[in-house]
């Protein structure tokens, strides 16, 4: 990939050039969502965990930065982290704000261990994290008995003076949100009786397989999760599977260049995670599931992906349950949607406006800039059939899936672009992103 890959002069943006095609194999750092619930169980745990595959993504490492603050000895050696840990009741209050950087799910999944701690903490974050709502935690975390203090506007810096023990609820959250859900059945682990939780849609379920992972039994039914306070757990050694969410970008980009043949190896395959496969597969991309098995109470397979001729179908669309299963892709459909020449419709999703961006206006501005004609609507877009993507001047507006969806569409794209920001900001989910491009591209 001989010059197609350039820092610009101020070293945080990136220029990315055409390729011919992706070839040979990666293997992923560990899942950003299961490392983040794995540390946090293990510190809950009463004996040593050892956590193997741990993710390299800055956000897991505020994840242990705060358990560190909350007294918890954790020791990291590459990707192997052993945590001692000091069961439910013995975390112990920190002596400064906690800062969560730009980890929304370090924020509410630990609001939920707090809400059953006999002490008050604060917990902040960037400029980023401050913005993004956070009443949806709140909310049934206060009903438990925690007293949570927001700022006016909902957002962080948040205050949670924890209760002890809490009150088990009944819950039905209003939105589908994983983070809601883990947010509430930590709490619940600190409660008396039984909590339990209902979504409007099933949403991504690590943190209940975790939990049974280290001894706690987790009743599902449905969209219903149930839970007994007072469980302890036990210390685990657990080995992560890599990411599907960074392995989306790669696939993706094999499929928008024909010729491609690229295999990732032992990613995980959890099925509230891979809805993005099944939209592929739908519109005929050739995707191969090798090796598969079950790792530490997750699926975990090896992709083997190629390069997309013509797609068989030219229309996508998403909404309901789709968009949850597809959450962190659903820019990334559009963008490889515009590289391939099919149209896509997306309803539903006013989640994409609250993540480390607005995700739908950034995704509307890009694709126009390279040429794209693309609607911006309230809950999605519409993007229409077009011809090939124009090299352009691209911004992340500083969200790591949105520089990874601007290089994909890069790579295939008519002539350079220029990605603004991109190579700071890859580092929240995958450090290695530009790296391990290069390694395979043509």
């Amino acid at each position: 990939m001989a010059n197609a890959l350039q820092d610009i002069d101020d070293g945080e943006a990136v220029r990315v050039s055409p390729i011919t095609r992706l070839r040979g194999e990666l293997r992923l750092p560990g899942d950003k969502s299961i490392s983040h619930r794995a540390a946090i169980l293990a510190a809950l745990a009463n004996d040593e965990s050892v956590i193997e595959n741990f993710s390299s993504a800055a956000d897991c490492s505020a994840t242990l930065a705060c358990l560190r603050a909350l007294g918890v000895d954790i020791d990291r050696d590459g990707s192997t982290v052993r945590i001692k840990g000091v069961g439910s009741s013995g975390l112990r209050e920190p002596s400064q704000t906690l800062s969560a950087d730009n980890s929304g799910t370090t924020m509410r999944l630990l609001a939920g261990v707090l809400a059953g701690l006999p002490f008050t903490t604060t917990i902040t974050g960037d400029e980023s994290l401050l913005r993004r709502p956070m009443r949806r935690v709140a909310e049934p975390l206060r009903l438990m008995g925690a007293e949570i203090e927001l700022q006016s506007n909902g957002c962080a810096p948040m205050r949670v003076t924890g209760r002890q023990p809490l009150r088990a609820i009944e819950y039905k959250t209003p939105i589908a949100s994983a983070q809601i859900k883990s947010a509430v059945l930590l709490a619940g682990l600190a409660a008396n009786g039984t909590t339990r939780l209902q979504e409007p849609q099933p949403t991504r379920d690590h943190t209940e397989r975790l939990l049974r992972e280290f001894g706690v039994p987790v009743e599902t039914n449905g969209n219903a999760v149930s839970l007994e306070g007072g469980s302890s757990l036990q210390g685990r050694s657990l080995l992560i599977p890599g990411d599907f969410s960074s392995a989306a970008f790669f696939i993706a980009a094999a499929i928008s260049l024909p010729g491609s043949d690229l295999l990732i190896r032992d990613v995980g395959l959890n099925p509230t995670r891979t809805g993005f496969l099944a939209t592929l597969q739908a519109i005929g991309a050739e995707i191969e599931i090798l090796d598969q098995r079950t790792q530490s109470g997750e699926p975990v397979g090896s992709i083997r992906v190629r390069g997309l001729t013509s797609p068989k179908r030219d229309r996508i669309e998403i909404f309901g349950q789709g968009v949850a299963d597809a959450i962190d892709e659903l820019p990334l459909v559009a963008f490889l949607a515009a590289s391939i020449g099919c149209e896509m419709e997306l309803r539903e999703a006013e989640e994409l406006r609250v993540k480390e961006t607005d995700r739908i206006a950034a995704t509307v501005t890009n694709l126009t800039s390279m040429g794209a004609v693309i609607e911006e609507r309230e809950d999605g877009w519409l993007l229409r059939r077009g011809g090939r993507l124009q090299g352009a001047q691209l911004s992340s507006f500083n969200d790591h899936r949105i520089a990874m969806c601007c290089a994909v569409a890069a790579l295939s794209a008519d002539g350079p672009s220029t990605i603004e920001d991109a190579r700071a900001c890859v580092r929240v989910s995958l450090p290695e992103f530009w790296q391990m491009l290069v390694s395979v591209s043509e």
